[in-house]
């Protein structure tokens, strides 16, 4: 989807209205003030370098943290036009950066493809800037423009003369720290977005680099573009064959790129994109892919005898389960389902995905007999473990009272029958349930003790997980139902916290939930409804006064303020058996002074979830042991 022959000039820069209301309203713009936004500043500025690669004309994009937390992204495309722009009476780059809805994505004269936010990056970004500089080296010189607060604060001006061969956009930015409530970048996210970008743009070298006290530097450039993603992602599982299959081609205008590959787990991992932007919610490119992988695959079963007459097809489900698939269209006038760009909604992308897979994927099948056959086997072996899921889900589903079907009989219950007003506590054994049984709010808090650790659901079939006895009384206690059966109208309690000890059984008890509600129960996360309770570490007494720390820096500031001596009593929680019904109502139930940390789930870094997820539980142990080396000096546990 190159536009080469394409004309780029200030002409091309087209001006649609004012930035009057950015700095009024910045979460209209870039979502939230939060830390998500500050980010999306940087996302802003590298995609429309990126369009530029899309394009044909950049290699590499530098990005890097300065020593005060500024931002340079600097790239090597044709650089921003300099040249006036006939509207506007002043040079096109100026008009980029302090007018809304200004860019090269109008008009169909500067890029083709392009992703970002349509045209209001560049003026965003600098609208809500401390200051911003935008350097252009174009045709033998460099220019050079300041802005403060989106405020020009003087002419596009020469700066030096450069190379003949010398081109791009070096664009430096502060955060303007009286808009954002935190204007700290953090290296780890903006590592996680710009390798998935690279991913997505096969041979665009992006280097990231951190100057400030922490040095680090991350290069990311894959030539193998989303197929070398794949491998990224399935890394953390056993792979079933060792090729990964993947398909490119043109039809209807959409550019379509499909890779996927199968391994020994049981859930899917698939994610879809246009113009290199996540669409969490899929829409009409993913609907084509599933529709040729089913057809494809069932066709191929039947045609090779390896479905038998009297069995039924196979479903989507039964083929996708433990396939990680990434598809990627480029598309000149994408049509987004809601304002955040989550479902693709343009019918011609799902006939052109359709049809370049099941054309290049009926060819691999038919060039790869064994792939084809292990392919199958899994399915036809999903199919009949989905039955059997089936039988023992009808088990776990919340009934009504007419139709029998109790509540867990170790749940102690909540009176309130309002679910806005109600909490549930997942806790660790009977001594701990008992405990918070006492401790609760009758009113408001039910509990359900589970004895020991849950099934691991990433190394479990669905009609295992369904005949679990833990996990069916909390799917029974929930009354969401699971996986294609969930509906969050009928979750029972606004608040699900689950409380653990602050030992290591008790994080890999916490973990082992986690896994759980994100495979099967992912809305209850990504709509806020999951907490961890936050138990003390220790109590302190001196003469009959008592205090609780949550962690050793507030244990030794306790300890600072009423003076280290012999009459202090320092008791280290290992369980939360060791604490009585009122120390635990006091420290970790009471909504009045108990620490809860909601569980956050970000559609951005979904990708990079997922893989945590499977490095801790899957059983691949080298990517466990990397991960536990890398992450070692954030944990905090006794062992």
């Amino acid at each position: 989807m190159s536009a080469l022959n394409e004309e780029y000039g200030a002409d091309q820069i087209q001006i649609l209205e004012g930035l009057e209301a950015v700095r009024k309203r910045p979460g209209m713009y870039i979502g939230s003030t939060s830390v998500r936004g500050l980010h999306h500043l940087v996302y802003e500025i590298v995609d429309n370098a990126v369009d530029e690669a899309l394009a044909g004309y950049c290699d590499t994009i530098y990005v890097t943290i300065n020593e005060d937390n500024s931002i340079t992204v600097v790239d090597d495309g044709r650089g921003i036009p300099v040249g006036i722009q006939k509207k506007a009476g002043i040079p096109a780059v100026e008009v980029a950066f302090t007018i809304l809805h200004a860019g090269g994505k109008f008009g169909g004269g500067g890029y083709k493809v392009s992703g970002g936010l349509h045209g209001v990056g560049a003026s965003v970004v600098n609208a809500l800037s401390n200051w911003l500089e935008v350097e252009i080296t174009q045709d033998g010189k460099t220019y050079k423009q300041r802005y403060e607060r989106g405020k020009t604060m003087y002419p596009l001006k020469v700066i030096r003369e450069a190379g003949p061969d010398e081109h791009g956009t070096k664009v430096t930015f502060l955060p303007d720290d009286t808009i954002f409530e935190e204007t700290v970048f953090d290296y780890d996210t903006l590592k996680i977005r710009l390798r998935e970008t690279a991913f997505l743009t096969k041979n665009l070298k992006i280097i990231l680099k951190d100057n400030r006290e922490e040095k680090h530097e991350h290069v990311f450039h894959y030539e193998g573009g989303i197929k070398e993603f794949v491998t990224y992602l399935n890394r953390g599982k056993s792979a079933l064959y060792d090729q990964v299959f993947y398909c490119e081609g043109s039809k209807d205008g959409v550019y379509v790129e499909v890779s996927m590959q199968h391994n020994d787990s049981y859930t899917e991992n698939i994610y879809s994109f246009v113009n290199n932007i996540n669409t969490p919610e899929g829409g009409t490119h993913l609907s084509g892919f599933k529709n040729a992988l089913t057809n494809t695959l069932n066709d191929y079963a039947r045609n090779n005898k390896l479905l038998k007459e009297s069995e039924a097809n196979l479903s989507g489900e039964d083929i996708r389960e433990g396939l990680t698939a990434i598809i990627s269209v480029k598309i000149e006038e994408p049509q987004f389902e809601g304002q955040t760009k989550q479902k693709l909604g343009n019918s011609e992308a799902r006939g052109a995905v359709d049809n370049i897979l099941r054309e290049q994927f009926t060819y691999f099948l038919e060039q790869n007999p064994n792939v084809a056959k292990t392919i199958c086997d899994k399915s036809i072996l999903a199919q009949r473990a989905r039955a059997a899921a089936r039988k023992a889900r009808d088990l776990t589903r919340r009934k009504t009272a007419l139709e029998g079907m109790a509540l867990p009989g170790k749940l102690a219950d909540c009176s309130d029958k309002n679910p806005e007003n109600c909490e549930i506590y997942i806790v660790e054994g009977d001594s701990a349930g008992g405990s918070a049984k006492t401790a609760r709010s009758r009113d408001t808090q039910a509990i359900l003790p589970l004895r020991g650790k849950i099934l691991n659901v990433e190394k479990a079939r669905l009609d295992r997980i369904y005949s679990n006895a833990e996990i069916k009384a909390m799917i029974t206690a929930f009354g969401t139902g699971i996986h294609e059966d969930f509906d969050i109208s009928k979750l029972r309690y606004n608040k699900i916290i689950i409380m653990t000890d602050a030992d290591v059984d008790g994080a890999h008890i916490s973990t082992l939930l986690l896994t759980f509600l994100y495979r099967f129960m992912p809305e209850l996360i990504k709509q806020g409804h999951v907490y961890l309770a936050q138990p003390p570490l220790y109590k302190v007494e001196k003469n009959k006064k008592v205090w609780y720390a949550y962690s050793d820096e507030e244990l030794n500031n306790i300890l600072k303020e009423i003076g280290r001596d012999t009459n202090n009593k320092i008791q280290r929680y290992k369980g939360l058996g060791e604490m009585d019904a009122e120390q635990l109502w006091e420290t970790t139930m009471d909504p009045e002074r108990r620490i809860l940390l909601r569980v956050a789930f970000d559609e951005e870094t979904a990708s990079e979830i997922d893989l945590t997820f499977t490095t801790l539980m899957g059983d691949q142990v080298e990517p466990r042991r990397e991960f536990i080396e890398a992450n070692a000096k954030y944990g905090n546990l006794d062992i």
